[in-house]
């Protein structure tokens, strides 16, 4: 039973709200909008959206055990990770490499039935974006930015799913956004880990930032704001985007940046995990402004 709980939490499914949601909502982002621009009727794109949510959970489940396997060194040394299954030798790095191809191959499946550009995106979404993102720590300050690249790809690969065409401008504007919002919850979240990180050499933005954290990360919430706004003005958004998706973000970023305990590394993950709902919220309102026009 311990083998197979190792395995289970590699993947991080006992943790769905965190990570997973993550990076399916970005893609109900810009699967919703694609459909509302070219008025998909409502059972195709319950469809579509059924094959993104497996297929982000079964890609973040893939980049979750890949990351682990890169990081089992640094994860020893790292009071929050060190008992995870691979440091703990609960499982074997031979056990989670298959794990990692198993979960891979349905992804591929998923991709095949696509045209050649949805294929070419998604096949870009695994390598290089989620396959290089376990280094981008050893190498960049900045291993966050690359992970909005990973977590957000899916909003022009949703697009192109629907539409057949390279995306707009306004939607490598949105998603230029949602990399601004990644790097704002990941790094609080690394911020748990800074200390630890300090020592064994890892690099983050939340290194990075130091004591200018906050003020920073606050740049970026405009940004993310800025973002919004002009990827709906530019798409002919309507109020369910104005007031859900725009008027949500600002008071769920005014809140989360307002209270954040920087000295409650408990704090950390709850703001973290928080990020799952704007996800949500985001997606809400472009929903609504669909399904007005069906």
């Amino acid at each position: 039973m311990a083998v197979a709980r190792g395995y289970f939490e590699l993947t991080r499914l006992h943790k769905p709200f965190m990570g997973n949601t993550l990076m399916f909502w970005p893609c109900a982002w810009g699967l919703t909008m694609a459909a509302r621009a070219v008025a998909l009727p409502f059972p195709i794109f319950a469809a579509k959206l059924a094959v993104f949510a497996l297929g982000s959970f079964l890609l973040h489940s893939a980049a979750c055990v890949l990351n682990d396997i890169c990081d089992i060194e640094f994860d020893r040394q790292v009071e929050r990770t060190r008992d995870r299954p691979l440091p703990a030798g609960v499982v074997s790095v031979r056990g989670a490499t298959i794990l990692c191809v198993s979960l891979l191959v349905p992804v591929f499946g998923l991709l095949s039935y696509g045209d050649s550009l949805s294929l070419l995106l998604g096949l870009i979404g695994i390598f290089p974006l989620h396959a290089l993102y376990p280094l981008m720590k050893r190498w960049t300050w900045w291993p966050q930015a690359w992970l909005g690249l990973a977590f957000n790809w899916g909003i022009p690969l949703a697009w192109v799913s629907v539409t057949g065409h390279i995306p707009p401008l306004p939607i490598w504007v949105l998603f230029f956004g949602g990399v601004c919002w990644t790097i704002v919850y990941d790094t609080i979240y690394a911020c748990q880990d800074r200390e630890d990180d300090r020592k064994v050499g890892v690099k983050s933005t939340a290194l990075l930032f130091g004591d200018r954290v906050r003020e920073i990360l606050s740049l970026m919430v405009g940004a993310l704001l800025v973002s919004l706004v002009y990827a709906g003005w530019a798409t002919r958004q309507g109020a369910g985007y104005a007031l859900l998706s725009c008027g949500g973000t600002l008071a769920h970023s005014v809140w989360q940046l307002a209270t954040w305990n920087e000295a409650d590394l408990k704090d950390h993950r709850a703001k973290f995990e928080s990020n799952g709902l704007v996800g949500c919220v985001i997606w809400l309102g472009i929903l609504f402004d669909y399904l007005s026009v069906l």
